[in-house]
């Protein structure tokens, strides 16, 4: 998963196959119950990257170029 859009996507996906399953084997079966458990999972990790600190302009520049001297860790 990269990205926040990517989630969304999936978590629709996720939310269409969990009606499918459910309407197929019961709103009381371990299925349905596992499908609906996916689509929770997706929402709590939407959210998590939701709430992350998004990174700074030297961040990105690191992540693009890892052996830059300006991306250089020194550990005394």
């Amino acid at each position: 998963m990269s990205n926040i859009q990517d989630i969304q996507k999936q978590i629709e996906q996720e939310l269409e196959e969990a009606r499918a399953t459910c309407d197929t084997t019961g709103s009381n079966s371990a299925e349905c119950a596992a499908a609906w458990d996916a689509v929770e999972e997706l929402q709590a990790e939407a959210s998590h990257r939701k709430q992350s600190k998004p990174k700074n302009s030297l961040e990105q520049y690191c992540d693009a170029n890892p052996g830059a001297d300006e991306c250089r860790v020194y550990e005394d």
